[in-house]
């Protein structure tokens, strides 16, 4: 049963009683609303269908990132970036509120503000973050009450899928079987105008494996076998462990790096720098490189490329390296190398150039 009681100019006190249930009450700011949420409460639990909304309505959304946190978020590979995510949200008016409170609505005007300045794929990996929140207190922090708000609004469509390849500025063609060791070509440049040992090592691993950034950084020597040519990598960052075959060049470059280990006397990994030092240390390189080709051109009054040595970034050398291996191996020895377990994700990563796969036509 159903008793109202005004609280205030401007409040009403709704409480439900029902032989079996714990007492529930709440405040509305006119009768109306209060009638209507009591009357929802009181079928719910005729039907036998109510579940407490308690732990959802007096859970703000920042406690709820506070936990995600610490129990979800610290179990993840990618931990550092989704922390990112997280204080994003926790400065955000949203953070106050209930999680009960938050509408579709919200997550909505929320989404098209993203938007206006950022790339769909940005706003999507926003989006699923909190749609995983909302997910895991709904299963596990006992507020199967609540709704995924995020579940029901429309999702950014991606379109900056990256197709970037190594340019090689020798071959008129984008032939890259017949570049690959071109003197001339992007890498070769970038190789030449870095300023640290180990980066060309990284360069030359990645892009003779097709191993991700962490990947490489994270190898130790007790997983590698320059005899056999092949590394094991334990820890992927779907979860699930493999082993990467080696070619002549890649097992040189950790020969190389062997040798520098033994210099430095280093510890077990391989190649003892952080990943985000990988990644300055390619984009400084890149740009000593095209301020270098520029230089060339000028001497030789040759008009310069645009988007030679442009827009290349390190995790590039993955995609390129895909392509460059699907010219070898058939798809499903593919999937093994590079660690996709659904092709249609590997498929992303190859972009054979149209050059080469109209020179295999008779």
């Amino acid at each position: 049963m159903a008793t109202y009681r005004k609280r205030g100019p401007s409040q009403w006190e709704a409480q439900v009683r029902r032989q079996g249930y714990p007492t529930q009450s709440r405040t509305f700011k006119t009768k109306a609303e209060a009638t209507a949420w009591s009357q929802m409460i009181e079928s719910e639990m005729v039907r036998g269908v109510w579940v407490s909304r308690a732990e959802a309505e007096s859970t703000s959304l920042l406690e709820a990132l506070e936990r995600y946190k610490k129990e979800i978020v610290s179990q993840k590979k990618g931990a550092t970036q989704e922390r990112s995510i997280i204080q994003i949200y926790e400065r955000s008016e949203l953070a106050q509120r209930s999680l009960a409170s938050i509408r579709s609505a919200d997550i909505a005007l929320l989404r098209d503000e993203w938007l206006k300045t950022l790339k769909p794929a940005t706003a999507l990996r926003r989006l699923a973050l909190l749609s995983h929140v909302f997910n895991i207190a709904r299963k596990e922090w006992s507020m199967e009450s609540l709704s995924n708000p995020v579940a029901l609004i429309r999702k950014p469509q991606p379109n900056d899928s990256r197709l970037r390849r190594v340019k090689s500025q020798d071959t008129e063609s984008n032939d890259h079987s017949s570049e690959r060791r071109s003197q001339s070509d992007e890498l070769t440049r970038i190789i030449a105008a870095s300023c640290s040992k180990l980066l060309p090592l990284v360069i030359i691993v990645a892009i003779e494996t097709a191993m991700r950034r962490g990947e490489i950084i994270d190898l130790k020597w007790e997983h590698i076998d320059l005899k056999k040519r092949f590394v094991h990598l334990p820890n992927t960052k779907n979860g699930s462990a493999r082993d990467v075959p080696l070619s002549t060049a890649a097992t040189d470059a950790l020969a190389a790096a062997k040798k520098l280990v033994q210099e430095d006397e280093a510890g077990e990994l391989v190649f003892n720098i952080r990943k985000d030092a990988v990644t300055r240390a390619f984009e400084r390189a890149v740009t000593r490189a095209r301020e270098e080709y520029l230089d060339e051109c000028k001497v030789l009054k040759k008009k310069p490329d645009r988007s030679y040595l442009t827009d290349l970034r390190f995790h590039d050398l993955r995609h390129e390296a895909i392509s460059r291996l699907a010219e070898i191996f058939p798809l499903h020895e593919l999937t093994k190398i590079t660690g996709h377990q659904d092709p249609r994700m590997l498929m992303r990563y190859y972009h054979p150039s149209i050059e080469s796969l109209a020179k295999r036509l008779p």
